[in-house]
């Protein structure tokens, strides 16, 4: 297959997360290929690694598998953002462009902006009420509140991942595995494709000063969200497709 846009999600979240986006990303700016981390979604099975470079492993894999053709155009958030970055440094030939969504780095961020503290009560929460399938939300809901600031389509939003969290249960280890993997990461050098880095101002999560920084240490285009949460995908799929086409047309 010709996969023009592999996406790649973050902590705890698989392909079906990005909602409305990826079928309106496809209609705009060509094919795409969600691929999920090891540990979640179709790959819930697998014992997620606690390095970086392990997914971009992994990754690579999957998209060779799928008969994906490289170079390829990679967008990424959050923890998908770092496995984009070591993909896009190990195997420059492999990565033609990036777009990186609310992720974070070091040595770019301090480790109370990569996870701010105000989030902390939140996450531990939803860490006592893993539970796998979360019968009763309260890990969902808790995740929604730090990561959502659109919620019109709260009681959809929680069906739906309620339904995926039952279909494919992420296990408290591989979460656990997924934060060590993203707190250890340092990313090494710039990579040599163009990048395109957007942050979401309401980000209730992750610092959007993350990638504001990232952005002026790579020389890369940075655009900011005005009102949406860490899950920009979720609250403004529109405006993000709009901001990935205008910056690599198809």
């Amino acid at each position: 297959m010709t996969a023009r846009w592999i996406l790649l999600r973050g902590l705890t979240r698989e392909s079906r997360h990005w909602g409305a986006f990826a079928p309106l990303l496809e209609a705009r700016c060509g094919a795409v290929l969600p691929i999920d981390l090891p540990g979640n979604g179709t790959l819930a099975h697998l014992r997620s690694p606690v390095d970086v470079d392990a997914y971009v492993d992994a990754v690579r894999a999957e998209a060779q598998r799928q008969g994906a053709l490289s170079p390829y155009r990679v967008l990424a958030m959050s923890l998908g953002g770092m496995v984009a970055a070591a993909w896009a440094r190990r195997f420059p030939e492999e990565v033609e462009s990036l777009v990186l969504i609310n992720t974070s780095m070091r040595p770019y961020s301090r480790f109370y902006e990569r996870l701010q503290p105000a989030a902390w009560p939140a996450l531990l929460r939803a860490a006592r009420h893993w539970r796998g399938a979360d019968p009763g939300g309260i890990a969902e809901t808790a995740i929604h509140e730090r990561t959502c600031a659109r919620r019109d389509t709260l009681a959809a939003d929680l069906d739906a991942w309620r339904a995926i969290r039952a279909s494919a249960p992420v296990s408290r280890a591989n979460a656990l595995r997924q934060l060590l993997a993203a707190a250890r990461y340092t990313v090494r050098g710039v990579p040599r494709c163009p990048a395109l880095v957007l942050s979401s101002r309401a980000d209730s999560l992750v610092d959007p000063v993350c990638s504001a920084r990232l952005a002026q240490a790579w020389r890369a285009t940075h655009r900011e969200h005005p009102w949406a949460g860490h899950d920009l995908p979720h609250d403004d799929p529109q405006w993000l497709v709009d901001a990935v086409c205008a910056r690599f047309a198809p």
